[in-house]
C-alpha cells in the first residue's frame, strides 16, 4: 500500500488543527476559571525572542493552508493576522480546515514533483513537492503547534500528551 501526498497532508493538518482548537478551548476555560485575562495567554511566549501564542497559531494555520495550496498548484487564501481573542483564533483554524478540505486530492497528489518556491527572509528557497511536505512543511507546522501547546502548558493550563495527540 502506498501513501498519497493528499493522505500525508490534509488529514494530518486537519487532525492537528482540530487538536489545537481543543487545546485553545481548554486554555480559554482555564483563563476564565482562574480569573486570568485571556490576553495573558494570547501574548505569552516561551522566551523573549520567540513569538506569542497568537502568532504560533497564525503560523500553524498559514503553514497548513500554504502547504496544501502549493502542492495543489493553487493560490493559498490570505488571512490577515489580526486575531486578538480565542474565538478569533478558533475561527481562523476553522477557515483553514475548511480550505484545506476543499482542495482536490488529485491536484495535491499531482504536486509530488512540482517545484515550490518560497520567499524566506528575502531569499528564494526551492523545493520539490514531496520533500517540501516531508522535510519542511510538516516539521514547521508541528513546531508551531507544539510551541503553542508548550506556551499554554508553561502558563499552567492543564494539558497532557492526549490533548496534543487527540483521540485515537
Amino acid at each position: 500500500m502506498s501513501l498519497s501526498l493528499y493522505q500525508a497532508s490534509v488529514p494530518v493538518f486537519s487532525r492537528m488543527l482540530g487538536n489545537l482548537a481543543a487545546i485553545l478551548t481548554k486554555a480559554e476555560a482555564d483563563a476564565t476559571a482562574r480569573g486570568i485575562d485571556p490576553s495573558v495567554f494570547l501574548t505569552a511566549r516561551l522566551a523573549p525572542d520567540m513569538l506569542t501564542l497568537t502568532k504560533q497559531v497564525q503560523i500553524a494555520s498559514d503553514g497548513a493552508k500554504g502547504a496544501v495550496a502549493r502542492l495543489a498548484g493553487v493560490e493559498p487564501p490570505s488571512f490577515p493576522d489580526d486575531e486578538t481573542s480565542f474565538p478569533e483564533l478558533q475561527a481562523r483554524i476553522a477557515k483553514t480546515v475548511a480550505f484545506i478540505g476543499s482542495v482536490d486530492a488529485a491536484a495535491i497528489d499531482a504536486g509530488a514533483a512540482r517545484e515550490i518556491v518560497l520567499k524566506m527572509r528575502g531569499n528564494e528557497v526551492k523545493f520539490v513537492g514531496l520533500p517540501f511536505l516531508l522535510h519542511f512543511a510538516l516539521p514547521n507546522f508541528y513546531f508551531h503547534v507544539t510551541t503553542a501547546y508548550d506556551i499554554l502548558r508553561h502558563n499552567g493550563v492543564v494539558l497532557g500528551k492526549r490533548d496534543y495527540l487527540g483521540g485515537a
